[in-house]
């Protein structure tokens, strides 16, 4: 009776929250994604050599990606197209080519250095060939994305947003100090020097990337196309205010779970890792197997296998918004309910970006600087697309009536020009 009771339990719970996931979109798991192996590699890195003090960046940018995130989200399902879309609809031809070339090159980046990130953690769990797991890995991704039913797999990359949470329980397994976390999280600490300012950027481009502005507004225009019954804003304004709620809901959980786990990663190597003077960490790896020995194999076991977790989330995020944008650019059918020979262009960039990223893992590129140059990139790219972003909303030839003001736009621009102030202080510490 009691395993009957059990069972009835477990499947109510269960189904609680797949109807609440199913409410829930493309803001979780862009979120989600956020926490790539490589992001994963410079929270890290962050909390290892400063240690608390730099928590506080964490609290300072969520309301700011919020915002950023809630804005490509607008767009997307204010027009019914994607932002490079919208950029070839009202914009200069050569504006659109330069960020979606760039945006394209730092998501190969990106994906090589997850593929090696992933290779690198299930080598550490179970050993054999690192190659073998990194193509493995590819192989699954791709073949998901491609073949695998739109719905069913948007819910697959739902469920693997639970895999986050290893990272809280890594950081309940080690000793943390709290009052120093907090002191860290509350009151910024700023390190006048090229080093601090790097990492800010390196934080700030993981944390605030491109592609997740294009994967979230082309996710919005995607579900258009599935859902017969919503339709861009601009063609039934009557769904605007439901759809703003629901974007703001969806968007605020996603980049809430996103800088949690971020700072879950950040205290949990400045508890371990930075207090034991290890502070020379340059990837998600390294700070697993520098784990094993000072917190014990249920931290590094759980750290590791989040590695491996979250990859497997950001991979197909990453090559899709690559895909959307240069798809939308060049005015291709576009989008991951279509079936493969209805978008063999789409797909094939697709497949592309993550073949490239896969050869990446095996070129003299050493990883850690594809690393470093991935989130110097994003962060760099950063800049003018949200500055390109931030004129959209508030044009009427992209959003209609329908543009963004008040408190939203005002986040906006503030998540710019923050971006744009740390890239510019870091070039300056670069050269001064």
């Amino acid at each position: 009776m009691t395993a009957i009771t059990n069972r009835d339990h477990f499947s109510k719970t269960r189904g609680a929250l797949s109807r609440a996931l199913s409410r829930l979109g493309p803001g979780l798991i862009t979120g989600a994604a956020d926490d790539d192996p490589s992001g994963i590699g410079t929270y890290s890195q962050a909390g290892a050599q400063i240690g608390y003090n730099i928590g506080w960046t964490m609290l300072l940018t969520c309301p700011l990606m919020v915002a950023i995130q809630e804005i490509s989200a607008r767009i997307g399902r204010t027009t019914g197209h994607g932002i490079a879309g919208n950029l070839r609809r009202c914009y200069p031809n050569w504006l659109l080519q330069i960020i979606v070339s760039l945006l394209f090159v730092a998501n190969t980046i990106n994906i090589g250095a997850d593929l090696s990130a992933m290779g690198d953690a299930t080598y550490l769990l179970i050993g054999g060939q690192r190659f073998l797991y990194v193509f493995l890995f590819f192989l699954l991704c791709t073949l998901g994305i491609v073949f695998l039913n739109y719905r069913r797999y948007t819910m697959i990359l739902k469920w693997l947003t639970l895999t986050l949470f290893a990272y809280v329980a890594a950081l309940f397994a080690t000793n943390v100090d709290w009052r120093a976390a907090l002191s860290g999280a509350l009151l910024p600490h700023v390190i006048l020097s090229g080093q601090y300012f790097t990492t800010l950027v390196a934080i700030l481009g993981t944390t605030i990337s491109p592609y997740l502005f294009f994967w979230q507004a082309s996710e919005e225009a995607e579900d258009l196309r599935v859902d017969k019954r919503r339709k861009s804003l601009l063609k039934a304004p009557r769904q605007a205010a439901d759809a703003f709620k629901r974007i703001r809901a969806d968007t605020v959980v996603g980049m809430v779970l996103s800088n949690t786990i971020a700072l879950a990663i950040i205290f949990t190597t400045a508890a371990t890792l930075n207090k034991a003077g290890i502070t020379n960490i340059e990837t998600s790896t390294q700070a697993s197997e520098a784990l094993k020995p000072i917190a014990g194999v249920f931290a590094f076991a759980l750290f590791t296998l989040g590695i491996v977790a979250t990859g497997l989330l950001a991979i197909p995020v990453l090559a899709g918004s690559a895909a959307y944008a240069i798809g939308e650019a060049r005015k291709w059918p576009v989008g991951l309910a279509r079936q493969p020979k209805d978008a063999i262009a789409f797909y094939s960039v697709l497949a592309t970006a993550s073949a490239l990223g896969v050869l990446i893992t095996l070129s003299p590129v050493d990883p850690v600087k594809a690393l470093y140059w991935s989130a110097v990139i994003n962060g760099v790219v950063a800049v003018p697309v949200m500055t390109v972003m931030m004129f959209m909303i508030g044009n009427q030839r992209v959003m209609g009536k329908l543009t963004v003001r008040g408190t939203l736009r005002w986040l906006g621009w503030t998540s710019t020009a923050a971006m744009a102030v740390c890239v510019s202080a870091m070039i300056g510490f670069w050269f001064a």
